[in-house]
Order: C-alpha cells, then structure tokens, then sequence
C-alpha cells in the first residue's frame, strides 16, 4: 500500500517538513481566479446502464486479494475486501462521488447538518423513514450511541484500529423524533462527514465482546441492499445475497461471490469461465485487449503468425506419414524425422491451446480509470544521509516525476501526469499542486544541495568494514554474520548495487549463496572501470584519480561516486520480490538512474511481499521505498498521522503513528489542528494546501503518479468495473439484457494507448 488497494479510511498515511523559517513557501495557485483543484484526470470506466436495460438475477463472481479476516472495518486487521463487504451491505451516512468528494446517502439520510456552533458544535441527522435493519429494527439513535461509545477510545476493552472523530464526540441523543439523531461535539470538528460510514448494529458495537469478535466471520443483522450469507473459509470466498428488507431500488444481482484469486492465477481463472470481474496487472491487459482485437475478415479466426504451417513441400497423405518420407528423403533418419513431428505437433496443440484461451477471452474487455490513491517515494529521515533536508531535497530534485509517470501510466492509455499534493487527488476539493515549495527537477541544483551538505565526488573511501551511507542498520553482529540474512534464512535477497558497485571478480564467493546476483565482477556496466574493492590497485581511489593532472576521463566513463568521512553516498532502495510489483521495480530503475546522475548509488533489495511494509516500511529498515496511500474526502483527519511529527513514547521509543519517513514539524501538526477544527471549508482548504507545501519542502515524501486501475469485465456486465473516486453502487450492477450496450468513456486526449505493458 499496496502499500496498495487498502480502503482510504481502512489505513492511515505518511511524512512531514523541515525547520520553520529555512525554506521560502511559494504563493499557492489558490491566489488566482482559477480553481487549483482541477478535475479528475481519468473518469470510471464501469460500462455505465440504465437499470431498465440490467436483466434482474445472476451471480457476479468478483476476484478479491483475500477473504478478510475480519468483517469489522474499525479493526487493525480489515482490507481492502472488509471495505468492500461493507459497502454492499452496512449503512453509510456519506459516499464518495466522482470528484472524490463525500456526499450524503439518500437511502440513509434524509439531511444532516450542522444547526449550532456556540457553545458547541452540534449536528442534527435526519434518517430516511424506510431504514431498517434486516432484523426489522428501525436503524436510529441507539446505533449510533453505541458506535461513539465503542470508537471513542475511552473504554480500552474494544480493539479498534482508531478512533479520530469519535473522540471529539461530547453526547447522542435522540432529537426531536425517532428519526432524529443529535451529536453534540466537545471540540469543533471539520470532518464530521466522516463518522458512522459505515454504521454498524448496536448489535455490533454494544459490548466490547460483540465488538472484538462478533463481527469477524458474520455479520447477522446488515442495513444493505446485499446481507452476508456466509465467508467461507474452505472454498476462499464470501458470498452476498440480497437482502430482502432493502427499501431502496432493489438489487439486479441475486448474489455477489467475492473469490480470493492470486493476481498470478486470475487470467487462468477467467479462461475457465470462473470469475466474471478481476482487477488484473498491464500483462493481462494486453492479453484481453489483443483477445478482443478484430480478426481475420476471411475465415473470422483471429490473427495469427506463421508458425504451425504445413511444411513446404511435404507431400500429401497422412501428415505424419508425409514428414517421415520427406524427412529420409532428403537425408534425415527417421529418429530426427520422429523429433520434428513431435516438435511440430507440440506447437500445433500449444497453439490451438492459445486459440482457445483468445477465444475464451474474447468474452472480456478491460476497464481501466485511475485509482484514488498515489504511488510515492519514501525518504527515511531517521538516520544516515537522509537525516540532512539538503541530502533529502537534493534526492528530490533530481527526480524527473513527469517521465516517472509516463513510464506508468503512458504506455496503458492513461493521463500521466505526476501527482502535485500530499493531501488530494486533482479533483479533489483541497487539491492544489504544492510542489512548488520543494522546486522543479534539476540536476546541477541537487548537486549543489549535496556540496553543501559535504559529500565531495570522488571523496576517499574505507575499505574495511565498507557498507552502504545510509545502511547503518545493517551491521554485521560478532560473528560476522549479516543480521538482515539472518532474519530470512536461506532466502534470496536480490540485493545488487548501482551507482557504486564494490564487488570485484575475485570476491564473488561473498555473494555465492545468492544465485540470482547480477553482480559483474565490479565493473561498471557502463564504463567498464572497476570501482573501489578490497583488492583493486586504487585503494579508495575514484576512477581516474591516479591518472597524471589534466588527464582526461575514458570516454563513456560516469562520474565518481559522492563520499563523506569515508563512506560513499549510497541509500539502501527496499523493493517487494513478488510478481504484481514489476511496475514498482521499473520505476526503481528509473530513479536510480536519475541518482545516479548526481553522484548517489542505490544499493537494491528486493524482499518478499509480505515483510515488505511490516518487517522494512513500518519498522524503518530502508533508506528509499515504493509506496502508495490512499486519497481520503477527509484530508484532515486521516493525512494527520502519516505526516505527523513523531513523538517520544512513554517507554523512551519513538511513536511514528503512520509517519513511516519519520519527518514531521510542529508548524505541519498546527496546520493540520487547525484545518480540523474550523467550519469554513475554504479556510480549511486553504489551511491544507499550506500544509502540503510544508510537506513537499520537507522532502521526505515525494508523490510520484497516480495508481492505475485495471479491471477485466465480462462484456456485458454493467456498472461494475474500475469505480476511480466514486463509492460503488451494488444495487445496480448485473448483467444487460440482450442487445443492450453499456456507456464507455472515450479514451483521454492526453495520451495514447498502447498495447504494451507497463515499463
């Protein structure tokens, strides 16, 4: 998050600024009559019908990352699947609309506003008289009570991952009817819009026992147009039916299967005729794209290439028998003979083989918008170089976000453009593009950046006990053994170094235990000069530092590393190993190139998926990562403890929230406190653009692109597919009647398609 796919309210985020007064802030664009918030760059592409041309029944078999294990989304341990589950079949007050914005849910709510101020901040909700839950129970203030009482944070006996917003809440009474619902607030609170979505049963949240565990595997009383027949475990699926209490436009579908299916097996899957919906990698895009092509206008078989011909001049007759005779004719011996029909006859199965899978596919087109999250790169202030802002923002400058986004989303048809906030997604309400404060890419700049921070190409260099700049946690215990190995035993790292390679030819017994090390003896691929090792002549030396004065470099040779007290400038880049993360581990090469353009080597290592963020990102075991937060409608609330200033915890630690960089300033958290207090959404706006200006001036985040979003849909399925901003709407999915056709947005004029996959 994913690091990716996490709901926006189902996580927290990440990172911060630097010393108030160091850095001038640009005017933000907000100065000017244009509004800076834009639009969404990429509409959802769910082939949009009328509900008249949705035949009713049928079942959606819909590929999910998991079966959850939890169905309460208020717990540390929900995903993206508990959100899911949640929207088909619990209350929400607000749902996200196509802008990303919150807006209020008639099936649910009739009104709600805020009807005081002085002395405190009180809202008034006024349900729809229809609501009930599926036990017949009118949903109502009780419900709510207990919501508040549970996500407080006063009664430590509930587990609940967080509880901002419901810890400002002073009382709930009922109001002036059973359809009234009065929440009185101690302290102001901006995004009140935020709470009870989703609004569980008092059933639920009553009791902490109810709470902790009641609502993991079952959820018995449900306020949706979907209600949840059963997870199984067994089978990897969670099966929604309708729910027939639902007094709003009754659902098309009589049941939804949510599949666990791994991103690797889902192509296969949809071959088979087993799943109807997927959200799938840019490999498979191109596979379905090229399924759905046109095909040969005279035998209306697709397109095919010469292989699996008959072979010239082979006579006629049994073809086996044919390619025998001809074979010993012209020379072959029969066993070679027997050799080439076995060859050809494998490629004639694999090929029809092929032709089914096209033809099964054909069945599918691909849906594709951008999702509402980012992906960034993380700069760990921690500790090592990237502790110095100078080191942190020269990093920055030296990035090219633009081709970055382009190496993404370009190649898909896609709007690349780099991502210009923290805090929102172009669209968004408090969208403006901040980067400004840190500065466009320049090379000759980060450079200077780096000068001044001490770092001096072609600086000596220690041999001895020689590590990575920014790898001191990497030290190797009394044994000599390497710690971090010894975390995964037996497991390859996929560690390999550009920029700064010190391996030589005769230290490769080092790395033996690696066998997917791509290491070239301590040459440098591009120059062909050896770089600094424990046996090369030049001890320490930069190439060419021994040369004679004046003595120009080799042709094609790359500059010297950058050094400081003996250590070379080189950040540790932390890359999840599995095989949805290609898109992750292109755009790293990318950047690498770009550092080391200005002097800085990476030192890769790649990790399995799934100690990526618990085991690296949480616990700060990395200099530079990749990774994605998602966009929220309420910035201020849940962007705060991602780029909150870390604090002292009680037991002398460090308490990061979901600032994983570990960059923050008072000035930010004061922006932010006050964004969250004030009723003025135009002050509040404002109060977050000037707070992403700080965040981007810190340099310990930098937003790179927006996420793409890829699904494969059964043709004539409606209204499902890639939702971008808005929240999906259940009752309408299903699948169209005959001879009716969906609505599909035309592709965006800032960028072709292609039919080739993610660089």
């Amino acid at each position: 998050m994913s690091h990716v796919g996490v709901g926006p309210r189902a996580v927290m985020r990440s990172v911060a600024f630097l010393s108030a007064g160091v850095l001038a802030v640009p005017a933000l664009a907000g100065c000017t009559s244009e509004d800076p918030a834009g639009k969404p760059l990429a509409a959802q592409d769910v082939a949009a019908a009328t509900r008249a041309s949705v035949s009713d029944g049928g079942t959606l078999r819909w590929a999910v990352d998991s079966v959850p294990d939890t169905l309460n989304t208020f717990q540390s341990d929900a995903d993206a699947t508990t959100t899911r589950v949640a929207q088909a079949v619990l209350p929400s007050m607000y749902r996200m609309d196509e802008n990303g914005s919150p807006v209020r849910n008639p099936d649910y709510l009739e009104s709600a506003e805020v009807v005081d101020t002085e002395p405190k901040q009180v809202v008034v909700y006024k349900l729809n008289q229809q609501a009930v839950w599926s036990d017949g129970r009118e949903i109502g203030a009780a419900d709510f009570a207990a919501q508040w009482r549970a996500l407080s944070g006063k009664d430590s006996a509930y587990w609940t991952a967080r509880n901002a917003g419901y810890d400002r809440i002073e009382k709930i009474e009922r109001g002036a009817n059973d359809l009234e619902v009065k929440v009185t607030f101690s302290r102001p609170y901006a995004d009140w819009k935020a709470l009870f979505s989703p609004l569980y049963p008092k059933d639920v949240t009553g009791t902490p026992d109810a709470f902790n565990d009641g609502a993991r595997r079952s959820l018995k009383v449900t306020a949706g147009p979907f209600t949840v027949k059963k997870v199984d475990t067994k089978a990897d699926q969670v099966v929604l039916t309708g729910n027939p209490r639902w007094w709003g436009e009754p659902a098309k579908l009589d049941k939804i299967v949510l599949r666990a299916v791994p991103r690797d097996e889902r192509v296969s899957e949809l071959v088979a005729g087993k799943l109807d919906l997927a959200e799938i990698d840019p490999e498979t895009a191109d596979e379905v794209t090229l399924a759905a092509a046109p095909r040969d206008p005279a035998t209306g078989a697709p397109l095919m290439g010469p292989q699996g011909s008959p072979a010239a001049g082979a006579p006629g007759g049994s073809a086996a028998e044919a390619l025998r005779s001809w074979a010993v004719a012209n020379g072959s011996d029969e066993e070679a003979a027997e050799e080439e029909i076995l060859a050809r006859e494998e490629r004639r199965e694999a090929e029809a083989k092929a032709a089914r899978r096209q033809k099964a596919l054909s069945g599918f087109e691909v849906r594709k918008s951008l999702e509402p999250a980012y992906t960034q790169l993380a700069l760990n202030g921690s500790g090592g170089p990237l502790a110095d802002e100078r080191v942190r923002r020269a990093v920055a400058r030296a990035l090219d976000r633009e081709k970055l986004a382009e190496a993404v989303l370009k190649p898909l048809g896609l709007p690349a453009e780099p991502v210009g906030s923290h805090l929102a997604l172009s669209g968004q309400p408090a969208y403006a593009d901040g980067s400004g404060a840190l500065g466009e890419q320049n090379a000759k700049e980060a450079r200077a950046l780096l000068a001044d921070a001490g770092w001096v190409r072609g600086g000596p260099v220690k041999k001895d006990g020689e590590k990575a700049a920014g790898a001191e946690k990497d030290e190797k215990d009394e044994k000599g053994e390497d710690k971090e190995k010894k975390k995964s035993e037996g497991d390859d790292d996929g560690t390999y170094i550009v920029g700064e390679d010190n391996k030589n030819a005769d230290s490769k017994n080092a790395d033996s235990k690696n066998p997917d090390d791509k290491s070239d003896g301590g040459t440098d691929r591009e120059s062909g000069e050896k770089h600094s090792s424990g046996k090369n002549t030049a001890q320490g030396g930069a190439p060419g530092a021994y040369a004679p004065k004046g003595t120009a470099a080799p042709a094609g040779s790359v500059a010297a590393p950058l050094a400081k007290d003996g250590k070379a400038l080189t950040l540790r880049f932390v890359l999840p190993s599995g095989p949805g993360s290609e898109t992750l581990r292109t755009v790293a090469d990318r950047i690498t190139d770009m550092l080391k353009d200005i002097g800085i080597g990476t030192e890769i290592t790649k990790v399995p998926d799934e100690s990526y963020f618990k085991d690296h990102i949480a616990a700060g075991e990395y200099d530079l990562a990749l990774y994605s937060w998602p966009a929220s409608a309420f910035p201020a609330t849940d962007a705060r403890p991602i780029y909150a200033k870390p604090v002292p915890a009680a037991d002398g630690s460090l308490n990061v929230a979901q600032n994983y960089t570990r960059v923050g300033t008072d000035q930010v958290d004061q922006l932010f406190d006050r964004a969250m207090t004030t009723l003025d959404q135009k002050e509040a706006r404002d109060l977050l653009r000037k707070a992403d200006s700080r965040i981007w001036a810190a340099a310990g985040s930098i937003p790179l692109y927006q996420r793409p979003q890829l699904t494969v849909a059964r043709k004539n399925l409606a209204n499902a597919g890639a939702f971008g901003f808005e929240t999906p709407v259940y009752e309408d999915m299903g699948f169209l009647e005959k001879g009716a056709q969906g609505s599909r947005p035309s592709a965006p004029s800032t960028s072709s398609p292609s039919s080739s996959s993610s660089s």
